[in-house]
């Protein structure tokens, strides 16, 4: 094995959840600085109407990315389980697959990111003073979008055997390098939301360059042999299986949150660009149990490869535990600093005051997070990536979007919209823990 890499299927379950989880955290705490950055930036030297228009971009951007992630999820999943198995030859097989399928990803979702602008800022009815630096601001980032997806594709790899160590230094690098770059083209340049895009693409390339050099040159089986290029049916198969249902699950969800925009959008740029901020916020405040979640994934695909259940079940319980108190603990600590937090992005009360109202209502229920993050990402390690897609759709999509209809309908206002998350968070870990209790890893051990 090489120095780098990690083999899960023996040593203290701890320090391998610990070793892992820790370097993914601060990887993306890094990868939240991208964006956290340009609506800090535009907050306090453009205005709230750039900053709403760089946060309200947010579920269209994800809709896209998250699609080709799930994707790279699945193939992490595979790549595990043939990493734990010691699967030499399949390892590279499907190492190369997915590198394949990324190059055809990346050429559809820059057609399709710049053909669905204007409709998807139509569908969330962006008011006519954030529309136009949106539109901007959209068009540079899916031009650029090769980046983050090859990033995601290493970074992908190199987490699947155990190393996230490296992945994490080149996301340190490009999270500074944007930062450089937007004070560069804001400031220095008097550029507005373009300077905060292309700050962010060229980041990304700079990230996807670094990690395509790391595993060219990597000479373990996971390494990317050019002249080996090609799609393997059975690993593009097996990657489907496993990526596709999170694909879906990850695209729609992301879709079903331009509906929850359109409600914010209706109540005009300053809550617009506060439900910005307070969505950074809460992005950070969530980095831990997201991160301990990757580490179920990859702790359990690889000793679910090696046919260790019962390692990988206490895999699960460490990651829950972990979650749990790290959780608890960050919002605690987002729900006391509510105020000072906001005053970081903008100077405009109104846009505080509706940050703040955001903070003090979804903070409380944090830690219902924890257990569909971590239970979901056990249930992916041994190959189950459909129900749980299933149980994420109907929780996020189809009961968060009926929800926000009745509620509407019965004239909710406000604290309505800003309690669609939670609820949606509640039935879905309470649907993942039953699964989870009747998945194989659990009643494998009981009979």
């Amino acid at each position: 094995m090489a120095s780098m890499d990690a083999d899960m299927t023996e040593g203290n379950v701890w320090k391998h959840m610990i070793r892992f989880s820790v370097p993914t955290a601060v990887g993306l705490l890094f990868q939240q600085l991208y964006n956290t950055v340009d609506t800090l930036v535009v907050g306090q030297f453009v205005g709230k109407q750039a900053q709403a228009a760089v946060g309200s971009t947010g579920p269209i951007i994800n809709t896209v990315v998250g699609f080709c992630a799930g994707l790279a999820a699945g193939a992490s999943v595979v790549i595990s389980q043939r990493y734990g198995a010691h699967d030499r030859e399949g390892l590279s097989r499907a190492v190369h697959t997915t590198v394949a399928m990324t190059f055809i990803l990346c050429l559809i979702t820059t057609v399709i990111g710049q053909l669905i602008i204007g409709p998807m800022l139509q569908f969330m009815q962006t008011p006519e003073d954030v529309y136009d630096e949106a539109g901007r601001y959209l068009s540079i980032y899916f031009s650029g979008i090769s980046g983050i997806l090859f990033y995601n594709l290493g970074s992908g790899i190199l987490r699947a055997v155990g190393d996230s160590r490296r992945p994490l230094f080149f996301l340190i690098l490009s999270a500074l390098l944007n930062t450089g770059l937007d004070l560069l083209f804001v400031l220095g340049f008097g550029m507005k939301v373009e300077g905060v895009a292309l700050a962010t693409v060229l980041s990304q390339v700079v990230s996807a360059v670094l990690i395509l050099i790391t595993l060219t040159r990597e000479k373990q089986s996971y390494g990317i042999r050019w002249r080996q290029l090609r799609m393997d049916r059975d690993s593009l198969r097996q990657i489907l299986r496993l990526g596709l249902p999170s694909s879906i699950q990850t695209a729609v969800t992301s879709f079903s949150n331009v509906f929850v925009q359109s409600y914010i959008n209706a109540f005009g740029s300053a809550c617009m660009a506060g439900y910005g901020v307070y969505g950074k916020i809460d992005a950070f405040a969530l980095i831990p149990v997201q991160s301990i979640g990757m580490s179920s994934t990859t702790f359990v695909g690889q000793n679910w490869g090696a046919k260790q259940a019962v390692r990988a079940r206490e895999g699960v319980r460490v990651a829950t535990l972990m979650s749990i108190i790290s959780t608890a603990v960050l919002g605690l600590l987002v729900f006391v600093l509510a105020r000072p937090l906001m005053t970081l992005f903008s100077p405009e009360e109104d846009v505080i005051e509706y940050g703040v109202r955001f903070i003090r209502i979804v903070t409380p229920f944090y830690l219902t997070i924890c257990f569909n993050q971590i239970y979901a990402g056990a249930l992916r390690g041994v190959g189950d990536a459909t129900v749980p897609t299933v149980i994420m759709l109907i929780s996020f999509v189809a009961f968060r979007q009926v929800y926000l209809a009745v509620t509407r309908a019965m004239g909710a206002g406000f604290l309505a919209v800003a309690l669609a998350y939670p609820v949606g968070w509640i039935l879905c870990s309470t649907l993942l823990i039953i699964r989870y209790a009747r998945s194989p890893l659990v009643r494998g051990l009981k009979s």
